[in-house]
């Protein structure tokens, strides 16, 4: 466990654990009502649902790690920015222009309709966490991306494949759930996902965490394709090398960060 939890004994400890375990179920709970709407579900509830569950992933992962530091330095916003460029978080002012189907569109004043829209074909978003319907196979998880957008199951499913072997995803797992996986097999899931549509625009969010040497070099070639031709990328990357191989241009996000933040 986590220094916080280290630092907490008896009724306390039992309490800081059994928390994180019901806030897991009820994490669960929003994939399967997802799952149990299926089709049915509008663009509106896909979208509060999906916020919802990103909420659920920050407050899991600030008991597991970020608690005990209340302290000392807190974030200063990188993750919040991708969030807000996707359009999970709201900003209270400007513009965030993306352009979709020959047009810009506005995600701080967009429909929820329009956002999904972007979301589907325009801008791609490989978070720090898998979020997937329970239960579906992992080929048809990486798959979705492009059935979404018409394409046929031969070809989307090919690309998949195809992805899965680059990230070394044995092939008797792809017919498995990805959230039986372990931690690092679903860091290699998402990107695979991430990246199986051409996106015009990617958003990474620590793409190269927790990676072994292969496969660190396996993302980054992908990040290099996508950038050859001609994808718009805004990443977050603690690895100093990467950054320097992929990056473009770099920002300071604490030169900017409210007063009091790291």
């Amino acid at each position: 466990m986590k220094q916080a939890q280290k630092n907490l004994t008896g009724n306390a400890r039992d309490l800081w654990v059994t928390g994180i375990r019901n806030i897991r179920a009820q994490r669960t709970n929003l994939d399967n009502i997802l799952e149990m709407a299926g089709d049915d579900a509008s663009d509106y509830l896909t979208l509060v649902i999906q916020q919802a569950s990103e909420a659920t992933d920050e407050l899991i992962e600030w008991l597991e790690d970020e608690a005990p530091k209340k302290d000392g330095p807190s974030g200063i916003g990188k993750s919040s920015i991708l969030k807000m460029l996707y359009g999970n978080y709201g900003a209270d002012s400007g513009q965030i222009l993306v352009s979709h189907e020959g047009r810009l569109v506005d995600i701080v004043s967009a429909e929820p309709r329009t956002v999904m829209a972007v979301r589907r074909k325009s801008i791609g978003y490989v978070s720090q966490f898998l979020r997937v319907v329970p239960r579906v196979p992992t080929l048809q998880v990486v798959a979705e991306p492009l059935l979404t957008l018409g394409v046929d199951a031969e070809t989307a499913q090919a690309r998949a494949a195809d992805l899965l072997r680059r990230l070394r995803i044995p092939e008797p797992l792809w017919s498995l759930s990805p959230t039986t996986f372990s931690g690092g097999e679903q860091q290699r899931v998402n990107i695979a996902r991430g990246f199986a549509h051409d996106y015009p625009a990617l958003l990474l969010d620590e793409p190269t965490a927790s990676l072994d040497a292969k496969n660190r070099r396996t993302v980054l070639d992908l990040i290099l394709d996508a950038k050859a031709r001609g994808a718009a990328i805004v990443g977050i990357f603690h690895d100093a090398a990467a950054r320097a191989e992929v990056c473009d241009w770099e920002i300071d996000v604490s030169e900017f960060a409210p007063r009091g933040a790291a």
